[in-house]
């Protein structure tokens, strides 16, 4: 991967290496280019390598998961970016895209990095159909600069530029999303996240630092456009608007110590669970959580609207696990409104509806394992721009899980910036668990009572009587 540049000294060169890496310079007239920084956009879904500063103050680089950070320029010892909220199509996994909103070509947005006590200036730009504002969500800023469209601010309307600046007061990991039209406009994935380091580089210093969003969407088999209205029923659980196997995976050195940063923007709280290692909570949005109110998890709950930064030595061998644990949140589309019908005998049913649909298949006698088989193998017809419940294969065979997941690949002999898939574990012999080829013995149980043979079930009516 090519690592991008800041936008102030871009050569013929530095442009090709950028349109390379998925990252493109809209083309400006020098004149506009005199007043407003280069608008830089990305084209591809894949994790970005991270953007080392080459002025302003030095900083340590996050990594965003399919995502990348984004240029500026210096001017007058000013930092700034250019911002373009826009439709975009985000690719959510190989062979679904979804048309959403976002910014400089993606959603989420890119990145912004900056250090604690820049001075940022922030151009944003807006090709929607409708008015939008940016609120810098857990960043304190003049109240004129806070993004509440109508309440601290104009609306910014379709096709103007307004200017944000501010002091960057406070490190820590932050987001940005708008304040107007806010239920429409974040269901379309209008959002990005925001990091600032502290102005000593090797404060809470880490080898690896990872940064993503938490964002859902509802968007029904064959179409492309979510529905804005859906309060919790979505279909779609993402990191970063990616479903696994989209989602790229975390990629560190053994013994590396690592930081993941997570921002929840959905409708609801995920309980984040990582394979194979403990880590601490070591940051929020309010701040840097000191070393003695820190104690060990392998899983932390974030919040709507909650940003959580944990840390870890990755000191285990091998591809972990890291997930969202509510098991809803880890299938994707074409899981959701399905019957259960485990237990219920479909042969007979099989060969009369097969006349009449000859792609039907019967699915979920036992489970719903099979359907993650059947997509593994192409066998399973599906409509147009939609996934699977299950879906991605390992080395060993289909892997029953989708949305909010990836894994964390530990590897040694890495390089610095070697952020690449490894491919998958090479296990040490005798440490994967294998079949029992000997007897098993026979299960015995008590003969059941003539108590635990009835089975009563009471109801109890409004009002008050009860019935059998």
């Amino acid at each position: 991967m090519d690592t991008p540049k800041s936008t102030k000294n871009i050569t013929r060169r530095d442009f090709f290496k950028l349109a390379g890496a998925g990252i493109a310079l809209t083309a400006v007239n020098k004149v506009a280019l005199a007043a407003l920084p280069e608008i830089v956009t990305a084209e591809k879904a894949n994790t970005q390598a991270p953007l080392h500063p080459d002025n302003g103050r030095p900083y340590n680089p996050v990594v965003t998961l399919n995502g990348w950070s984004l240029p500026w320029r210096m001017r007058n010892g000013v930092k700034e970016f250019h911002l373009v909220a826009e439709p975009v199509i985000r690719e959510m996994a190989p062979g679904m895209k979804a048309h959403l909103w976002g910014y400089n070509g993606q959603s989420p947005g890119p990145t912004i990095e900056v250090v604690e006590g820049d001075r940022v200036r922030i151009f944003v730009t807006n090709r929607l159909p409708e008015k939008t504002s940016v609120h810098w969500h857990g960043q304190r800023v003049p109240n004129g600069m806070d993004g509440v469209s109508g309440l601290t601010q104009p609306a910014i309307p379709p096709g103007k530029t307004y200017v944000y600046e501010f002091e960057a007061k406070r490190a820590g990991t932050f987001m940005y999303h708008p304040h107007a039209d806010e239920m429409t406009q974040m269901a379309m994935g209008l959002m990005g996240s925001w990091v600032t380091h502290p102005k000593n580089p090797k404060f809470m210093q880490v080898d690896r630092d990872f940064i993503f969003l938490l964002n859902a969407y509802d968007i029904e088999p064959g179409s492309y456009t979510p529905k804005t209205n859906t309060m919790l029923d979505f279909n779609l659980w993402t990191f970063n608007s990616r479903v696994f196997p989209g989602i790229d995976p975390l990629v560190v050195n053994k013994n590396d110590k690592v930081r993941i940063r997570v921002g929840n923007l959905t409708m609801t709280n995920h309980p984040i669970h990582l394979h194979g290692h403990e880590f601490q909570v070591t940051g929020t949005d309010g701040g840097w959580v000191p070393p003695s109110a820190r104690w060990p998890e392998v899983t932390t709950d974030i919040a709507v609207g909650q940003m959580r930064a944990i840390e870890f030595v990755a000191d285990e061998l091998g591809d972990w696990a890291f997930h969202c644990h509510k098991s809803h949140h880890t299938m994707n589309a074409m899981g959701h409104d399905v019957p259960n019908m485990i237990g219920v005998k479909q042969h007979d049913l099989v060969k009369k509806v097969g006349d009449l649909l000859p792609d039907y298949m019967a699915m979920g006698e036992t489970g719903m394992a099979e359907m993650s088989e059947m997509a593994s193998m192409m066998e399973m017809p599906l409509p147009e721009n939609t996934l699977p419940m299950m879906t991605g294969t390992g080395q060993y065979g289909a892997i029953d899980m989708g949305g909010m997941l990836t894994t964390l690949k530990v590897r040694e002999g890495l390089a610095k910036n070697d952020y690449q898939d490894p491919g998958p574990y090479q296990h040490p012999k005798g440490t994967v668990a294998y079949e029992y080829v000997g007897e098993v013995p026979a299960v015995t149980r008590p003969p059941a009572t003539d108590e635990q043979s009835a089975v009563e079930v009471q109801v109890r009516k409004p009002s008050g009587h009860s019935g059998h």
